[in-house]
């Protein structure tokens, strides 16, 4: 019985770690074990995203759209010279991006793989200001250059792997069917809780990538603390064991530390001022004839 018990977990060792590739997210040189392509997850996030788009009402607000637009293209940008300057040339090819306003009044915004992003438009009246979209906007791409979503696949592979092996286990060592419910019970919990865990630290590493995105973008990575001080009196809430984001108080706290590392990137925008005007005082030249007055004396 001991044996079998060995060779399954090495069964599972083998499947948890031995699979998939390694990569390193940018920024913050995470490495993390991906099980899925990323033709695989590019398949799947362009289908999502063509359906959820035809459901979608698009906003009609001209100015706010092109401003999600500019600001949005600026961030691609900045990002994808980043990633050519720092040999990933390669998955920069794989961007095709389009951001999106749409009728909404959540105070969200999302980022599929491969670059499509989409904003609500209740996320606007607290943005406030350009710079603050930018932090959002960041956020969001930092998702996609991360392969967060192929990494949360990967994981719930492991996971379910993971649950089976246990319950083989369980099942093999005569366990009986009440303590086998909860070993899966305990197994299904502890996953929910590493999952919530792994999503919090995806969300932070998010949070961190693109406040550097928006300060190579020329935005004032400073506003992010304003930014995310005015979501919490959104109600964003977040925290606790089984959330998958950050408290409000730890996120403004990690963001201020990580303001002086963006500002390094952040080269703001050039002001361009309009040329004074030159005052050229022409003088008009008046000419003044003289009338002879001739008096003719009769004779």
């Amino acid at each position: 019985m001991k044996s079998l018990k060995l060779f399954l977990l090495s069964v599972v060792a083998t499947l948890l770690v031995g699979c998939g590739t390694t990569s390193y997210v940018p920024i913050t040189g995470r490495s993390q074990n991906l099980l899925v392509s990323d033709e695989q997850v590019l398949s799947l996030s362009t289908q999502q995203y063509q359906e959820y788009m035809q459901t979608a009402k698009t906003s009609t607000n001209a100015a706010n759209t092109e401003l999600v637009k500019r600001v949005g293209q600026k961030l691609a940008t900045a990002v994808v010279s980043y990633l050519n300057q720092n040999g990933l040339g390669a998955d920069a090819q794989k961007y095709a991006w389009e951001f999106n306003l749409v009728q909404d009044n959540q105070v969200n915004a999302f980022c599929m793989p491969g670059g499509k992003i989409v904003v609500y438009e209740g996320l606007l009246p607290v943005t406030k200001d350009e710079a603050s979209l930018a932090i959002v906007l960041g956020h969001e791409i930092a998702h996609a250059v991360a392969k967060h979503s192929a990494e949360r696949l990967s994981n719930a592979y492991k996971s379910q792997y993971g649950a089976q092996i246990v319950g083989m286990v369980a099942q093999q060592a005569g366990l009986s069917s009440g303590t086998q419910q909860l070993v899966a019970l305990g197994t299904s919990l502890g996953s929910k809780l590493w999952t919530s865990g792994f999503s919090r630290k995806q969300e932070s590493e998010a949070d961190h990538m693109g406040l550097v995105f928006a300060a190579m973008a020329g935005y004032d990575p400073n506003v992010a603390v304003t930014f995310w001080q005015r979501m919490a009196q959104q109600g964003s809430g977040g925290g606790g064991l089984f959330s998958d984001h950050p408290s409000d108080a730890k996120r403004v706290k990690d963001i201020q530390g990580w303001v002086p590392e963006a500002l390094k990137y952040y080269k703001p925008a050039p002001v361009v001022t309009a040329a004074p005007k030159s005052t050229t005082t022409t003088k008009r030249t008046t000419t003044v004839k003289k009338k002879t007055n001739k008096t003719s004396k009769k004779r």
